[in-house]
């Protein structure tokens, strides 16, 4: 065995396990290994009987002298009640729905003995302790004992007993990645002695430091991996678009608004990067409506007056059509021809007219340069489209897009486009520097004059009627509003450990329609509907047709209905701070008042200060730092995706480590560019790269 065999190689481990393994990422023994705990129990103090208190959880050791079963007709239970001695004193045992354990634990067997001291009719009894004989090299008990993430019907005692022989088997053949002297330098502990003390710890001091061994090690690998992103990058020839300042200022003279201060100075740091002669990488973050696009349209226009095309390319067909539509207005006094591709559907604006045009002839006009500036979807890296001259790659939502991709774009010519993401979704600092940390950042945190704040209640359930009625109130003074659910189809969701009922856009469509409000006019918008049909009910949308639009996390991005005043979220305790904030910029784009309303029926308090931060904040960089602080990294950056554990997730908060792993990567790299003397850490990126799917 070794770390990549399939767990289904284990002992013990049948279809059953293997498959409840996998819904937890577990599916070799590496995987495995590296689940690691997320908290601990400490039962390594023994308590003698006399001293047990009540409500407490506590760890004893004593003999068996007698056990035995018994059903409960009125429940049809079974009991188990135990009778275990020590030096002190005596105390019952009760284990419920476990008869084989009469079976297994004899009388005279020493055991020890861990659980809550209950009491009944004023007799203390321990309530369903976890077991294990004494006298043998314990794992559930009698130490600090290791408490796994789990799944249903996949209890931390099965993993404990499937982990720890693998461990000790396994755990000095294990390849050590980190350099002898990146380990001395920061104290950091060997693998294979860092392995055990994270799974089965000798104290919590040396706990800690296994923990802050693995955050280190995938920290350090993440920077490295990044600054050679950048030092890759910068290797490449890039076009140099030098930049037109005459045009630059003829066209924002023309904007019917003035740009903001950080409009002004993200635009011209885009277009300082775009003189040079390697390829920029730059993320433009910048609010919901703090005006991203005008800032990517500057630079789209300097970089055709310099005779470069530029590729804008968004996540979803109803928003590639939003940009066209506002590019299209924005650069209306311009001689510039636009270009506009989604699946099977091409158009071009020119002359200040917009026309369809069939596939053959778009990808002609492409690659003979005629269009300046392509809008679209993943269509644009279709096989068919060509540029002649291609300078600037923009790109929404979307900033793992790498060099391979826009090399992709060029048909592999030899100069790399420069390239513009953009995020309306606010990085907090530390996930800045270690996500993103082969990225420049430019920020807008200004928000356009005149933009009336929108104004944001908690609806519980004994406020829905009030809502409602505030609602259809709103639709008679000729508004519209925006609803949206979690999920698609009914379901239930795992939240912690409770099983919740998540509202479903079909259902919720139906009862606005038929009982809430029969004599609107409601519709319904989800990701699973054919191109066609979500494009004809924006269009009612758009023209006030439609009072009130039901639709899932589609709706989140990009879209601009300034009639539209009113967002209900449903469920909105089952999103981020950062998601809600984007929904609630969806609304407050014209000249009436807006609201966002928030509903939910979770009692917990938890949901109310989140919920409470977005009512008491409009400031979405202020709201990413208070999700990072309530929720964790993952909320950000999606643990399965990037596949890394949840202690190092963690770590994405801490600031000091981040700075040390980048200063140890960085010092590394100028010692060996090419990590020529590091063959295992070649190994590890590489690894690394495949798992977190960095383009």
């Amino acid at each position: 065995m070794d770390l990549n065999t399939n767990i289904s190689q284990i002992p013990r481990i049948g279809p059953q396990y293997e498959k409840k393994l996998n819904r937890l990422g577990i599916e070799k023994v590496r995987d495995l290994l590296f689940h690691f705990p997320f908290r601990y129990e400490d039962f390594s103090s023994i308590v003698k009987i006399k001293d047990l208190k009540l409500n407490e959880v506590n760890c004893i050791e004593g003999k068996i002298l007698k056990i035995k079963n018994q059903r409960t007709w009125k429940k049809r239970m079974y009991l188990t009640e135990s009778l275990i001695e020590d030096d002190t004193g005596q105390i019952k045992a009760v284990w419920f729905n476990q008869p084989y354990l009469a079976d297994t634990l004899k009388p005279e067997t020493y055991v020890y003995l861990a659980g809550k001291l209950s009491q009944r009719d004023k007799k203390p009894y321990l309530s369903n302790p976890i077991y294990e004989r004494s006298k043998e090299d314990t794992i559930h008990t009698g130490r600090i004992v290791p408490v796994y993430p789990e799944t249903e019907g996949l209890s931390s005692r099965f993993l404990r007993f499937i982990i720890k022989p693998i461990l000790n088997n396994l755990k000095s053949k294990i390849t050590d990645y980190l350099p002898d002297e990146i380990k001395k330098e920061y104290e950091l502990l060997p693998l294979e002695t860092a392995l055990s003390q994270i799974h089965f710890p000798e104290s919590m001091i040396v706990t800690e430091r296994a923990r802050n061994r693995f955050a280190f090690e995938e920290l350090f690998i993440l920077s490295l991996l990044l600054l050679r992103e950048r030092m890759k990058l910068n290797k490449e020839k890039a076009p140099e678009i030098k930049m037109d300042l005459e045009e630059v200022k003829k066209f924002v003279s023309n904007l019917p608004f003035e740009l903001t201060d950080d409009q002004k100075k993200a635009a011209y740091q885009i277009l300082k990067d775009l003189e040079k002669n390697h390829p920029m990488n730059r993320l433009l973050e910048g609010d919901v409506g703090s005006g991203k696009t005008v800032v990517a349209v500057i630079a789209a226009l300097n970089t055709a007056k310099r005779k470069f095309q530029s590729a804008f390319m968004v996540p979803t067909e109803i928003l590639a059509r939003q940009h066209f539509s506002k590019i299209s207005h924005l650069l209306k006094h311009t001689d510039l021809t636009l270009g506009f591709i989604i699946s099977k559907e091409a158009k071009i604006f020119f002359k200040n007219k917009e026309e369809k045009i069939p596939l053959k002839e778009f990808f002609a006009k492409a690659e003979e340069g005629f269009i300046d500036i392509l809008i679209g979807t993943h269509s644009l890296i279709q096989e068919g489209v060509r540029f002649k001259n291609l300078g600037l790659v923009i790109v929404d939502e979307q900033h793992r897009f790498g060099v391979e991709q826009r090399a992709k774009l060029l048909r592999q010519k030899s100069l790399i486009p420069h390239l513009l993401s953009m995020t309306a979704t606010p990085i907090p600092r530390t996930l800045a520097l270690t996500i993103y940390g082969d990225l420049d950042l430019s920020l807008i945190k200004e928000m356009p004059k005149g933009r009336k704040k929108i104004e944001t209640k908690i609806i519980p359930p004994k406020q829905r009627k009030e809502a409602y009625d505030f609602i259809k109130n709103e639709v008679k003074k000729g508004r519209q509003v925006f609803v949206v659910c979690p999920r698609i189809e009914e379901g239930m969701e795992r939240i912690n450990l409770f099983l919740t009922e998540v509202k479903a856009v079909k259902k919720e469509y139906e009862k606005l329609h038929k009982e809430i409000f029969p004599d609107l006019c409601v519709s319904m918008i989800h990701g699973k509907m054919k191109t066609k049909e979500k494009e004809n009910i924006m269009k009612d949308f758009e023209k006030g047709e439609i009072d009130i639009l039901v639709s899932t996390s589609l709706i989140e991005v990009g879209i601009d209905i300034k009639n539209a005043t009113v967002m209900m979220i449903e469920g909105a305790d089952k999103f981020g701070l950062a998601q809600l904030h984007q929904f609630r910029g969806r609304v407050g784009r014209g000249e009436h008042q807006s609201y966002c309303l928030l509903f939910t029926d979770s009692p917990s308090r938890l949901t109310f200060k989140r919920l409470k931060a977005l009512v008491s904040s409009d400031s979405g960089f202020e709201l990413a730092e208070k999700d990072l602080d309530i929720r964790g990294p993952g909320s950000f950056v999606g643990e399965r995706q990037w596949g890394i554990p949840d202690l190092v997730m963690a770590s994405f908060t801490d600031l000091s480590l981040i700075e040390k792993t980048r200063q140890a990567a960085k010092n590394l790299l100028l010692r060996d560019k090419e990590l020529k003397q590091y063959p295992l850490l070649q190994e590890k990126l590489s690894e690394f790269r495949q798992r977190i799917h960095l383009e």
